[in-house]
């Protein structure tokens, strides 16, 4: 088992990030504002519900995972809270920029410390970011495309402006879903076999899945405001019951397994994700037939709506059928790429062959010593508890992973060996493996 690499394409992706993440929150307040000015209290009253529900989930599956890691934090900017001041933070809602700023914190150290292949340390923490990124994604800034959409539609606004913005923000979710595959790779023995080019289809194909399911909703809405809240409740509930069945195994409390599903579903109500071990081809297939059928029944009411009631027929029934069969076909083309990436681009491995599992090897004699098992198996990665301190910044218990005995802290012994640092996040972990077995 390798270390994992923290490349530097990693490091500026981690920074467009979080670019991304402040420039998303500015929007944020100048739509709120904006929908206040013009009195559009329903739509002012939609998005703050769509904020203030997916900021609150994000922060209870960040807070989740701090308690079953007994609230051990592994970095500075972390470390300089209290076990109380960190649960008021999350719910004041602000618990996950403190995991920002513990990633930017460790990726910067991890082009200036002493110690050989620091850049693992920067990867494990980037690992439950990239999750709950994706959950944010898709508890927000998918359902508020749905609602700029619709706004769009409604008003007649198709500007180069309002294109370019919702465009921008279709590349904006695609480019989270990208990011949760680039995470993924690290668990892949050699991710520099996978090349940019596989992460460049996956991003194409998501793009045109998401944007088709987008815009479906979003022709829907217009014509029918309020039966898109029934579609969507009786959809997530269709899929929270797939999820359950699933009998999935992310969480490590009742509770928070019950959570996750319930986020499942919202997941797939948008897009594809990968829960179970094994092959899924006709799970997969199932939902996507599930997905173009729903696609196609939403353009297909909204055609009809648009011909049967004149307040909405503004364009020629021959452009509203061309418009929505080039909905499904978006839909297509994206099955189509995504045929292409499995065929072409997907490494198939088991549990064994994937980076951070260092049980098989331990077994086979080839594993770590016992100090080292005992932060692999018990902990989803190394961390330094509250009395150790850092040593030339880097944290204490990156330096223990090389032997057992020796006290570290003791600065006139040589300097230690290369240290094999194996801390793996048994969550990405269990994701990695659902996603390539």
């Amino acid at each position: 088992m390798g270390v994992f690499k923290f490349s530097c394409m990693d490091f500026l992706l981690t920074c467009m990030g979080l670019l991304f993440l402040l420039l998303d929150i500015g929007l944020d307040i100048w739509a709120a504002v904006s929908f206040y000015q013009e009195k559009a209290y329903v739509f002012l009253c939609i998005l703050l519900l769509l904020l203030v529900g997916s900021s609150v989930l994000v922060q209870a599956f960040s807070w989740l995972w701090y308690s079953y890691e007994d609230f051990e934090r592994e970095t500075k900017a972390e470390r300089c809270l209290s076990v109380r001041q960190l649960k008021l933070l999350h719910v004041l809602q602000l618990g996950i920029y403190f995991r920002h700023a513990g990633v930017m914190e460790m990726s910067f150290r991890s082009f200036f410390s002493k110690i050989h292949d620091p850049e693992g340390f920067a990867v494990f923490l980037s690992h439950d970011l990239s999750m709950l990124r994706l959950i944010e994604t898709f508890s927000e800034s998918a359902p508020q495309l749905v609602l700029m959409l619709t706004i769009i539609l409604q008003r007649g606004e198709f500007g180069p402006v309002t294109v370019l913005k919702a465009i921008g923000s279709a590349l904006t979710i695609s480019f989270s879903v990208t990011m949760y595959h680039r995470s993924l790779r690290s668990f892949l023995p050699d991710k520099k076999k996978q090349q940019m080019v596989s992460s460049v289809v996956y991003f194409l194909w998501n793009l045109f899945l998401i944007s088709s399911r987008i815009t479906a909703l979003a022709l829907f809405a217009f014509v029918q405001p309020c039966f898109i809240f029934t579609h969507f409740l009786c959809s997530w509930l269709v899929l929270f019951f797939f999820a359950w069945r699933s009998k999935t195994s992310f969480m490590d409390s009742p509770c928070g397994e019950w959570l996750y599903r319930a986020t499942v579903g919202l997941i797939w109500y948008f897009d594809w994700l990968s829960v179970v071990e094994g092959r899924t081809r006709y799970r997969t297939l199932l939902y996507h037939v599930y997905m173009l059928a729903d696609i196609s029944v939403l353009c297909s009411l909204w055609c009809w709506k648009m011909n049967t009631e004149p307040p909405y027929f503004e364009i020629p029934l021959l452009h509203g059928i061309i418009a929505a069969v080039s909905v499904v076909l978006v839909y297509i083309l994206g099955l189509f790429l995504k045929m292409i990436y499995y065929k072409f681009y997907h490494p198939n491995l088991t549990k064994e062959e994937l980076k951070g599992d260092s049980s098989e090897r331990a077994r086979n004699g080839q594993g770590p010593t016992r100090s080292t098992s005992l932060i692999v198996d018990e902990v989803d990665f190394a961390v330094p508890s509250p009395r150790n301190e850092d040593i030339d910044g880097v944290p204490r218990i990156m330096l223990q992973s090389w032997g057992t005995d020796t006290d570290v802290t003791d600065r006139s012994l040589p300097s230690p060996p290369t240290p094999d640092i194996r801390r793996c996040n048994k969550r990405m972990r269990k994701l990695a493996e659902n996603f390539y077995s």
